[in-house]
Parts: C-alpha cells; sequence; structure tokens
C-alpha cells in the first residue's frame, strides 16, 4: 500500500497494483482499474516514486528484507 493525500487533505491507503494511469491536469487524477478515478494533492513524480519502493519491498526475497543486503 501507498500514502496519497486527498484535495481536502485526507490521507488514505491506495493499493497501487489497481493504478491504470496517473497524469496531471493539472491537478493529479489516478485512474483505477474499473476506471474509477480520484483527484489528489500529490505529484505524479511523487506518486511514482512510492510505486517504485513499494515495487522493490515486495519484489525483494523475503530473506533480504531488513539484512542490508
Amino acid at each position: 500500500m501507498i500514502v496519497i493525500t486527498r484535495t481536502n487533505g485526507t490521507q488514505i491507503y491506495l493499493n497501487p497494483e489497481l493504478i491504470q494511469t496517473v497524469e496531471a491536469t493539472p491537478d493529479t487524477v489516478i485512474t483505477l482499474q474499473g476506471n474509477k478515478k480520484l483527484i489528489v494533492k500529490d505529484s505524479p513524480e511523487s506518486i511514482a516514486e512510492r510505486f517504485i519502493e513499494y515495487r522493490r519491498k515486495t519484489l525483494s526475497p523475503f530473506g533480504m528484507q531488513g539484512t542490508g543486503h
């Protein structure tokens, strides 16, 4: 899960596997599977960085997490 901030300032956890697209229109619009759209304060770049970090954590072998390897 990644944290995103809605336009009203509330933070929610989002399963990034559900994201289809992220675009700036100029608001940041996240389109999820099923074409549900979320408008958020976060920039597309910061969402991409969180997704990359999420993938690093989920794809690393379980024995390697937290060991510094």
